[in-house]
């Protein structure tokens, strides 16, 4: 449990030459910098979920999008002048969850059969001698056993691999094929053939790569996820956003419809327009924290829905509605019910499906958030004291994060945090958006917050763009959160992901399509904070001309290994100079690590080019005492051993 009832050190008044005359260590916030992951952008489906197939159930549907039906992505194919049916049905589904399935009726095989082939996500890439796995369920509506082809194809019809089936079941049963291409396409698509008469219902047609992240089952996409662990995030906030309390209370996010074997989650709307199969489900987000080393922090709905439900996005729109009273007691016992399947043992009910699930050890929950910038009405603040009193009672080693609206300031943040510290609300999520020149000209923001109240979380913000320019603009902010991580106990930047041609926000930290990731000028700079964390935070190390408001500085220690780190911020067009004082050090060693990020303040990098901005590292000399030249447009950081 984190205590925040422990009195802090004096608040630094300002940068550079104007830091307080404190001289001792300020400890800070041991899980300062993590990620943001919200399914916007096709960051989930399509994304960073490592699935193929696209529409697996035949669960889209006009909610969706107003042209999309459960045929959506699958085209009905008759080759060799075979000839039969197709048709939708749910009279005897796989679950009741996912009520949509197929059924082919072939009457006549002619050369190749009848079936179906599905594109994937804007083509399916892969690779030549990688493995990938299908599965899918079937039922036979016939009595002989029904012969199958299943392949990966290119547009032209070119087999890069192929594997022949039989169904052996008058019953729902999961069959499973491996495909191996003999050469690789960006342009790939799964071809199901049924190539004998009979009547034949499928349903949950999957297609993995066998290397997905960590080689995990219904896994991640290994490059994707890869990018982020190497940030070394603190913890992972999931699965948003706006996406978390939906548009209007029924679509809301409902934690345990992604739970359990993936024929029995609950597919629904995506409140960014589109479709979210909850394939890549609570579980795999744990997982996923887990194999990287971060903290899980889920993000539920406060019991009401988002403001803007109903398409009305616009500044103090009146979309917001509520679960009624009568239903809060069943929808806090899911919230209480989620802490036991994170937490409980595996003979607990809820522990027990978690088991069931490939994990019979806790997941070690710690935080949990309730609400998302929500607009701070008298029928939010009632559900959310509810739920926040049920968390507190019966789980008090939970931190709870509550909300504080969508701005910086305004209505709904006063009224946010006025509420929160009445509550003693541990941690409350800010949220904001701003142009470069209101991060730079904010540095102070958090110094004169009071801390004996609420801590911050800094859950979504970013300067509206990917060059050069915005990424130091929040580099010089991430500096002022370092000097404020007393008060200022996380920080993500947000959105994450973004998928091309499927964008509905800029700006994000990694754009990719299904072939490559571009790792933007803001991700550098993330990556460069989070992987070089301390836990406490030095004054009075770096100095430099007060009235230059281009520079920024900041200095921490890890006491684990010892190391003095550097951060050193040059937003401005000319070299600059800083001067930085170890002398109280008891021991420096005479190399360390540099890493410089810099170039021209419009440079970012594209699909086309990745690489126009990345760091470079270096090993230098240093001293006591050093004069150091800012490069003009640049991030410097630099680490210093104290031990040998």
């Amino acid at each position: 449990m984190i205590d925040f009832r422990k009195s802090t050190l004096a608040v630094i008044a300002g940068i550079g030459l104007m830091l307080s005359a404190a001289a001792q260590p300020k400890k800070i916030s041991p899980d300062l910098f993590g990620l943001f992951f919200e399914d916007i952008n096709y960051a989930a489906d399509g994304g960073l979920y490592a699935e193929l197939v696209q529409n697996r159930s035949f669960e889209y549907s006009p909610t969706d999008r107003q042209e999309w039906g459960p045929f959506s992505f699958w085209e009905y194919i008759t080759p060799g002048f075979s000839y039969g049916s197709i048709q939708v049905e749910t009279n005897h589904p796989v679950n009741p969850n996912n009520p949509h399935y197929i059924v082919l009726n072939v009457e006549h095989v002619g050369d190749a059969g009848i079936g179906i082939k599905n594109p994937g996500f804007d083509g399916m890439t892969v690779k030549a001698g990688d493995t990938y796995t299908l599965s899918f369920l079937a039922r036979q509506l016939t009595g002989a056993p029904i012969s199958l082809s299943v392949s990966l194809q290119t547009p032209k019809g070119k087999i890069l691999a192929e594997q022949s089936l039989s169904t052996s079941s008058s019953d729902w049963k999961k069959y499973t094929a491996s495909l191996t291409p003999s050469a690789a396409s960006d342009s790939a698509s799964l071809v199901i053939l049924v190539t004998s008469t009979g009547k034949l219902a499928l349903d949950v047609i999957s297609l993995f790569p066998e290397k997905t992240f960590k080689r995990r089952p219904n896994g991640l996409r290994a490059d994707l996820a890869q990018a982020l662990a190497e940030i070394k995030p603190k913890f992972i906030r999931f699965p948003g956003g706006c996406l978390v309390h939906g548009d209007g209370v029924g679509n809301m996010y409902k934690w345990k419809n992604t739970i359990g074997p993936i024929e029995q989650r609950i597919e629904q709307k995506n409140i960014w327009g589109y479709h979210q199969t909850a394939g890549l489900g609570y579980y795999e987000y744990f997982q996923f924290c887990e194999d990287i080393g971060a903290k899980p922090l889920p993000v539920l709905p406060a019991a009401v829905s988002c403001q803007n439900s109903g398409g009305t996005w616009r500044i103090g729109s009146t979309g917001q509605k509520a679960i009624p009273m009568d239903d809060m007691q069943n929808y806090i016992q899911d919230v209480l019910d989620l802490i036991e399947w994170a937490n409980g043992p595996a003979t607990s009910v809820w522990g027990a499906k978690r088991a069931a699930a490939g994990h019979a050890a806790p997941f070690n929950l710690e935080y949990i958030g309730i609400g998302n910038e929500d607009k701070i009405t008298p029928a939010f603040e009632e559900r959310f004291k509810m739920i926040y009193s049920a968390v507190k009672a019966k789980y008090p080693r939970i931190t709870i994060v509550g909300t504080v609206g969508p701005f910086p300031d305004g209505e709904d943040f006063s009224k946010g945090w006025a509420f929160a510290n009445n509550l003693s609300v541990p941690v409350v999520d800010e949220h904001y958006y701003k142009e470069p020149e209101w991060f730079m000209g904010h540095l102070d923001r958090y110094d004169a917050y009071d801390r004996s109240k609420s801590k911050v979380y800094l859950g979504e913000y970013a300067s509206w763009g990917n060059t050069l320019k915005n990424a130091l603009a929040e580099a010089a902010y991430m500096t002022s959160l370092e000097r404020n991580g007393d008060v200022v106990h996380m920080a993500s930047y947000a959105p994450l992901l973004a998928k091309k041609n499927h964008t509905q926000w800029k700006p994000d930290m990694i754009f990719f399509d299904n072939n490559n990731i571009c790792l933007t000028p803001n991700y550098y700079v993330q990556k460069m904070f989070s992987t070089h964390q301390g836990d406490v935070y030095i004054h009075r190390i770096v100095s430099y001309n007060a009235k230059d408001t281009t520079l920024a500085a900041s200095c921490v220690q890890d006491n684990k290994t010892g190391d003095v780190i550097l951060k050193l911020v040059n937003t401005g067009t000319q070299a600059r100079g800083m001067k930085i004082n170890l002398a109280n050090f008891k021991s420096i060693q005479p190399t360390a690590v540099q890493t410089i990020l810099t170039g021209a303040s419009d440079a970012q990098n594209t699909l086309e080019n990745p690489q126009a901005i990345a760091p470079v590292e270096s090993v230098i000399k240093v001293s006591r005492k050093i004069e150091y030249t800012a490069p003009a447009m640049s991030l410097t950081v630099i680490r210093i051993k104290t031990r040998s």
